[in-house]
């Protein structure tokens, strides 16, 4: 049982930490989707 309570905790600690660092990266849809990032044709 005690394994199973370790586990949740390491899924919980891990899923909040690569949210809050991969928001911070730029990763988000707001700045993928923004308009600097348009590629125009020649």
């Amino acid at each position: 049982m005690k394994a199973f309570i370790a586990a949740l905790v390491a899924l919980v600690v891990i899923s909040f930490g690569m949210n809050y660092g991969l928001n911070n990266a730029g990763f988000s849809s707001a700045n993928v989707t923004s308009d600097s990032n348009v590629r125009l044709g020649d």
